[in-house]
């Protein structure tokens, strides 16, 4: 230990003299964390696919030995990391596959604010657009083909007069995320977008809500369909800075009417 180390230690201790701490000798491995591998171990031996459904937490506590607090405490921290979704009275779901050798990322954001919204769109942008140059760099003839019908399907909503559905957008953008073939990406995406779709229904109240998207979608198609990946990593990112324009327009009107 070296001086400068003990007098932290020493400062530690003077500071939460007399002061009930919550901290508990370390454990190499908590029973619930032994419960995810066994679980893990399950989910690939078995061949289990997302939407599948795990056995039951009864059949769980008496196969591994354990009790039924613990399975729930695991699949909660399962379900804290988007590994599944646990329904009331019907049962835990697999929503993307597992193995022991897992690493889970959790995404965790605080506050409900516009700065926040526009840090996530910032991560999900720069995201975005790199999966929009490794798919004009890398995509298949029928995958482009995919893509291209996910636009065909979509811009009849955009343009017609049909109203807008969001769905029809992301089945979209997602073709292309998926293209991209990192599964990296298309959790973190998947997690931004479920996370940004929470703070509104109407995006604060503003009713041509993407509109001013429209166009770049065809754009970025087009250069993915051209293999040109820096045109596609710049239409993407110039159809994200719309919805940028928008967050902040609406935040703005919003602010207007708060403060009469």
């Amino acid at each position: 230990m070296t001086p400068s180390s003990g007098c932290v230690l020493v400062g530690l201790s003077d500071q939460f003299a007399g002061t009930a701490l919550t901290l508990s000798p370390i454990q190499t491995e908590t029973r619930y964390f032994a419960v995810l591998k066994a679980l893990a171990a399950f989910s690939m031996e078995s061949g289990l696919q997302p939407g599948d459904r795990l056995p039951t937490e009864r059949m769980l506590a008496e196969k591994l030995a354990v009790s039924r607090g613990t399975i729930r405490e695991a699949l909660k921290c399962w379900e804290s990391l988007g590994v599944v979704e646990m329904r009331k009275g019907s049962g835990s779901y697999l929503l993307r596959p597992v193995s022991p050798q897992s690493l889970h990322m959790p995404l965790t954001v605080e506050g409900r604010d516009i700065a926040t919204l526009l840090h996530m769109l910032d991560v999900r942008r720069a995201l975005e657009a790199e999966a929009a140059a490794i798919c004009a760099e890398r995509a298949t003839a029928a995958e482009i083909r995919t893509i291209q019908s996910h636009l065909e399907a979509m811009e009849p909503v955009f343009f017609g007069p049909v109203d807008i559905s969001a769905e029809a957008d992301w089945a979209f953008h997602r073709s292309i995320i998926d293209t991209a073939n990192n599964p990296l990406i298309t959790q973190i995406v998947d997690g931004l977008r479920s996370l940004m779709h929470r703070f509104w229904e109407q995006p604060l109240g503003i009713v041509d809500f993407g509109h001013a998207s429209f166009p770049f979608h065809r754009a970025v198609f087009d250069a993915i369909a051209q293999r040109d990946a820096r045109m596609a990593r710049e239409q993407t990112m110039n159809l994200l800075e719309t919805v940028r324009a928008d967050l902040q327009r609406g935040a703005a009107a919003r602010e207007f009417e708060a403060n009469g």
